[in-house]
């Protein structure tokens, strides 16, 4: 049973935190320095991929690397608030729920692919490592392919699931990033047959591997 004081005192703490982290517009505020509005262009996304492709590569990698360090931080800042169990996933949720609905930029935001593998990270340090590199790798291999981006989330999941059952590791936990990848997935493939709908490419084919992009990469 939880107890109100644990609420109040330890998990709506990480929450609000783990949300305005996670609302920090890391890849609006790099294109902006470059005189990029990154909801103008593109997707109309703050991710990795829209400013990798308007903004350029270097500018790109930094703001992957930054939401998946907000993502990773989120988890450590509740785990030093003693939260050491299944209920991490909340402050991981709001999180992601920061990155998509910013307050900062009258919650527009990104997709939440690279804020994920940072909460992955964080709630299996060692095999959210293994995990984040099949991600990549699934994602530099297959090019080619559509829905690249998804799929490398699918695997990445798939492989901390997989160790984690083959050492009977925290089943919960894995469960409840389970459920976080599921409504990553499902948010970025809606938003991505909404777009594709009004008339724009499928993300992957333009903002992953450039082949529908003439240019390449930028």
């Amino acid at each position: 049973m939880i107890h109100l004081s644990f609420i109040l005192t330890t998990l709506l703490p990480a929450i609000i935190i783990a949300y305005l982290l996670g609302a920090i517009p890391v890849a609006s505020m790099i294109s902006r320095r470059s005189g990029v509005d990154i909801f103008s262009v593109g997707t109309g996304l703050a991710g990795a991929s829209n400013v990798r492709r308007h903004v350029g590569n270097f500018r790109g990698l930094l703001a992957g690397l930054f939401d998946l360090t907000k993502g990773l931080v989120a988890l450590l800042i509740g785990r030093l608030l003693g939260i050491d169990d299944a209920w991490i996933v909340l402050p991981a949720l709001a999180a992601i729920a920061g990155h998509w609905n910013s307050v900062f930029t009258r919650f527009r935001g990104g997709d939440g692919l690279s804020i994920l593998a940072g909460i992955m990270i964080g709630m299996f340090p060692d095999y959210g490592v293994i995990g984040v590199l099949v991600a990549l790798v699934v994602a530099l291999g297959g090019q080619k392919l559509p829905y690249t981006s998804l799929l490398s989330v699918v695997f990445g999941y798939g492989t901390v699931a997989a160790l984690v059952l083959s050492t009977n590791g925290e089943l919960p936990l894995a469960l409840g990033l389970g459920g976080l990848s599921a409504l990553v997935l499902a948010r970025a493939s809606l938003g991505h047959h909404r777009r594709r709908d009004n008339g724009l490419e499928w993300d992957d084919l333009e903002d992953v591997d450039g082949a529908a992009d003439p240019r390449g990469f930028s």
